[in-house]
């Protein structure tokens, strides 16, 4: 890895030269201002306000702005001059607990590598005694021109520095927090709580730049003559939303992500919804009218089924009569037959 700035690490009167090397890289698509007529590439040229010429870099100089809109030039030999210690020096004042560091304050990162064979003893010997005082140490050094703060600590066997923001350029969230009146209930901390806990940890190395992998994706497609794929823009905003089932249904959420789907314990609950309050209106009124339809449906069935009986009835009843009627004029039938039969015979005297 290449190096950007040489010097040296100044721990009490032990001096470490070292080699300064980016420890973070942009891996981010990058893009081109082009011309939508015809795609021509669109530079930025440098031109002089007076007289509206094209200027080169060595014809550049530094001034500052008044307030009175006047530029007074500021030259190279005018910064060389200024008494500054730490210009080839990362400079150590103190030894602190890494938690006294706001993370506000971190700003780009950097491996600091022993620069030659004798500077490999007092390197190593700094690195270790990082390592057993756990603690990190807060140094000024100077880089492109202006002093800046840092923090050394270890990282696996490497040095890394760690560019601090100043104190007095951490801005004071002042009218950024919510409005004090806010509470939260118990029940809701717990159910926070219970998220937390089922979302547990991750693997940082797992973690990917899916926007970027799409961004690849697509130009891919561009470049194959592909028609890319185009994803539908999700609905997040103007609902308003149960806090309480909201969290509820992303503790489940949680747990189904983790477990692959598969249910455990205490889990056959249902699954809370988060609803708009349109969506209730509606969903209520859905059921009011499905609930009139099913009521008409029953009292129709009920309704048939009762003319049904009635007739049923009805017929049942009529053929009782008519079998009742035969049967009486059969029995009526038969007895004056056998009356007949059994009636004495008058004897006629001689």
């Amino acid at each position: 890895m290449r190096s950007i700035w040489n010097g040296a690490i100044s721990f009490g009167l032990v001096s470490i030269p070292v080699k300064l090397i980016n420890a973070t890289e942009n891996h981010a698509v990058s893009f081109r201002q082009i011309h939508l007529t015809d795609g021509g590439r669109v530079r930025y040229r440098k031109v002089c306000e007076l007289d509206g010429e094209e200027v080169t870099a060595a014809e550049i100089g530094k001034g500052y702005e008044d307030e009175d809109g006047s530029v007074i030039p500021i030259t190279d030999e005018d910064l060389g001059s200024l008494p500054l210690p730490t210009a080839k020096t990362i400079e150590i004042v103190a030894f602190v607990p890494a938690d006294s560091i706001d993370p506000l304050q971190m700003d780009a990162a950097y491996y600091l590598s022993a620069n030659g064979v004798p500077a490999a003893k007092p390197y190593t010997l700094l690195r270790e005694a990082l390592k057993r005082s756990r603690k990190v140490a807060v140094a000024k050094y100077a880089l492109r021109g202006r002093e800046r703060l840092g923090m050394l600590r270890v990282v696996d066997d490497v040095i890394a520095m760690h560019g601090l923001l100043w104190p007095d350029e951490i801005r004071t969230p002042e009218g950024v927090a919510p409005d004090t009146g806010v509470k939260v209930r118990a029940a809701e901390l717990d159910l926070a709580d219970a998220l937390m806990a089922t979302l547990g940890e991750v693997e940082m190395d797992s973690l990917r730049d899916d926007y970027r992998e799409a961004v690849e994706e697509l130009v891919a497609a561009k470049v194959a003559g592909e028609v890319p794929l185009r994803a539908e823009p999700e609905d997040t905003g103007g609902k308003v939303i149960d806090l309480v089932a909201a969290l509820e249904s992303s503790v489940r959420a949680a747990k189904e992500a983790r477990t692959g789907g598969a249910q455990g314990d205490g889990e056959d609950a249902p699954v809370a919804k988060v609803t708009s309050i349109a969506d209730r209106k509606s969903s209520g009124a859905k059921k009011s009218t499905a609930a009139g339809t099913t009521a008409k449906k029953t009292t129709a069935k009920k309704t048939t089924a009762g003319g049904a009986k009635k007739s049923t009835a009805k017929k049942t009843a009529t053929a009782k009569k008519t079998g009742a009627k035969k049967t009486g004029a059969k029995k009526t039938a038969a007895k004056k037959r056998t009356g007949a039969k059994s009636a004495p015979r008058k004897r006629t005297s001689a």
